[in-house]
């Protein structure tokens, strides 16, 4: 197989792939799955095999599509699976989700993050874009915070020079305390409130 012919191969794969993604979006939100707990606990909870991976999916959607909020489902994972395996599912679709949303900056630039993220956002963050190191130690202080704005800033670091190496340090690294205290905080913190001050 030529590269004209392979080329022509992975841009339709890549385009029936686009497609199946957005027939998913469309299902999942018919659901009501990115709206209500209840739904996606009935459409992942009693699916012992195929449960964990739907919700990794689901994940992975509302990360690379960043006008889906992220809220309910992390929550949700937790409340549905558990705090371990919920922590688990969380974290690999989120994961993911910013690897994929990383990679499709750096292949579609500027106007297509120009889609998606506001441009008060854009404006805040655009000059750190050209600080090299700074950049970087930035991105991953960023990561850890839990009211950072993560997928923006993650389209963001796809304009940069930053190397993929630093990129994927932080996503694995950052992300597991701003998970744990983003779930933990918005399921129990109306608990913890309460017997401190009543």
């Amino acid at each position: 197989m030529n590269y004209t012919v392979a080329k022509k191969v992975i841009n339709v794969v890549s385009l029936v792939g686009m497609a199946l993604s957005v027939l998913a979006v469309i299902y999942f939100y018919r659901l009501g799955v990115f709206q209500d707990k209840t739904a996606l606990n009935e459409l992942v909870g009693n699916r012992l095999l195929l449960g964990p991976l739907i919700f990794i999916f689901i994940q992975i959607i509302q990360v690379v599509i960043p006008i889906i909020p992220g809220g309910i489902t992390t929550v949700a994972g937790v409340l549905i699976f558990g705090p371990v395996h919920g922590f688990i599912y969380n974290y690999v679709g989120i994961v993911i989700g910013s690897i994929i949303l990383f990679y499709l900056g750096r292949t579609f630039g500027k106007d297509f993050i120009q889609l998606f993220v506001k441009e008060k956002t854009f404006n805040r963050y655009v000059g750190w874009l050209d600080k090299g190191r700074k950049w970087d130690i930035f991105f991953f202080v960023m990561m850890v915070l839990p009211i950072a704005p993560d997928d923006a800033l993650v389209l963001m670091a796809s304009l940069t020079k930053m190397t993929k190496k630093s990129f994927l340090f932080s996503i694995f690294v950052g992300k597991p305390l701003p998970i744990f205290l983003y779930s933990y905080v918005l399921i129990y913190g109306g608990h913890i409130l309460q017997s401190i001050f009543f």
